[in-house]
């Protein structure tokens, strides 16, 4: 049995995907130098254990990460209100063979995105998402600080498990065929921190620049209320929403945003 496994697709391009710099007005600020969700997840939860909080899902012996990255998501955002919620285990694979027809054929991440915003994974639904530039930083520093994380997949390194083994942090080495998603939460002047395989996994910006072929921000339906995110343009978003044919789901049904106070509008 595999130690850990791979499992997302090559990047699949879709002119309707809604891109994440369209809706930046001027009015936002630049990102911090810095920013950590998950220092705020663990103060949160009174948890610091990522093994705890963000579990293996089934990617030691399945291709389901996208969907494992997706639950680490939802962790990480009901963390920062102070809602523990960890999607099973079952539920992770159950989501996961339901998207495959049951076979471990691996997903597309934009497949993944797209029946989360129609469907939801687990009990919580996204009102949107919207890919990132990758080569811009300071658009992922912004899209980690404001909304708490950017959904990602990378084409992997061949020394990607020995590293995360060894709690190296992960630099540009040369590349396979496999690709892997993982959810980044937080950020500093020398690269990332994401989640993966039941751990957290320090990465450089060098990595980044060499490895990673698509991001996205993910939004929660409270993403409407213009003070949630002040600056990002939700009425124009919203309006390209409505054009696309997509129905937003309720505001409800983010039950851990529910609870986030408006004027503290920079994570959800």
């Amino acid at each position: 049995m595999p130690k850990y496994c791979f499992g997302k697709h090559p990047r699949r391009s879709d002119y309707r995907t809604l891109r994440f710099k369209n809706y930046l007005t001027p009015a936002v600020p630049p990102p911090p130098a810095s920013d950590d969700v998950l220092t705020r997840v663990y103060k949160q939860l009174h948890d610091s254990k990522p093994q705890d909080l963000f579990p293996m899902d089934g990617n030691d012996s399945l291709g389901d990460c996208t969907i494992a990255a997706a639950a680490h998501a939802i962790t990480a955002y009901c963390g920062l209100v102070g809602s523990k919620e960890i999607m099973a285990a079952n539920d992770v694979v159950k989501t996961y063979k339901h998207l495959t027809g049951g076979g471990d054929t691996g997903l597309n991440e934009l497949d993944v995105l797209k029946y989360w915003r129609k469907n939801g994974i687990g009990s919580q639904a996204i009102l949107a998402f919207a890919e990132l530039d990758t080569k811009s930083h300071a658009h992922v520093k912004t899209a980690i600080h404001m909304f708490g994380g950017v959904y990602l997949g990378f084409q992997v390194q061949e020394d990607a498990i020995e590293r995360f083994d060894a709690r190296k942090e992960w630099v540009p080495a040369p590349l396979t065929n496999d690709g892997h998603a993982v959810y980044a939460v937080a950020y500093d002047h020398s690269g990332v921190t994401v989640l993966t395989w039941g751990n957290t996994q320090r990465a450089t910006w060098a990595w980044w620049d060499e490895c990673v072929d698509e991001a996205y921000v993910l939004l929660p339906p409270q993403a409407k209320d213009p003070k949630f995110a002040p600056g990002f343009n939700v009425a124009q978003l919203t309006a390209d929403l409505a054009a696309l044919g997509t129905v937003a789901p309720a505001a409800g049904t983010y039950s851990m945003i529910s609870k986030r106070e408006p004027a503290k509008a920079k994570t959800p």
